[in-house]
């Protein structure tokens, strides 16, 4: 492995990253962004398949567009391969934690997402992706208190300091 080889993998590291704080802070345009126009997605072991970016997008927009659904996508453990100059692929290991306010529910889970990667005009693009979990719960919270929201009181704690 060169150093050319690491800065490409931090950089595909960096889209990933991207990709997880776009879906949480609802950046719909710089999620479709990180995608190629023709990407595939085949998340939860291919019960949810779409093709093409703009179907994508409109499909997690309308799961998870309300600002009563809040989630927090952690990505880490990537394992990234070069497979040219222009390709990889990359495994990932995902901690996810939805709070749907107006369902009152918790969900939690954890995944491995599998990628590949295509760089167009110097720019690395998600040409497919999906996930299949390894666990999923939800959990009820009628007491569900929210201290802090982002659209909502902009992200300040109502706690004292």
């Amino acid at each position: 492995m060169t150093p050319d080889d690491l800065v490409e993998i931090e950089l595909i590291k960096q889209l990933k990253y991207r990709y997880a704080r776009c879906l949480d802070l609802k950046l719909w345009d710089e999620l479709r962004a990180c995608l190629t126009h023709d990407c595939v997605c085949d998340y939860s072991g291919g019960k949810y398949h779409h093709e093409g970016a703009d179907a994508i997008v409109a499909w997690i927009k309308k799961g998870m567009g309300a600002e009563t659904f809040l989630s927090s996508h952690k990505m880490h453990h990537p394992e990234i391969v070069l497979t040219g100059p222009d390709s990889a692929t990359g495994t990932w290991a995902l901690d996810d934690r939805v709070i749907m306010e107006d369902l009152k529910l918790v969900v939690r889970g954890c995944c491995f997402y599998t990628d590949t990667y295509v760089k167009n005009d110097g720019e690395w693009k998600i040409a497919t992706t999906g996930y299949k979990r390894v666990y999923e719960e939800i959990e009820p919270k009628p007491d569900l208190n929210i201290t802090a929201h982002y659209w909502r009181t902009g992200g300040q704690s109502a706690l004292p300091a």
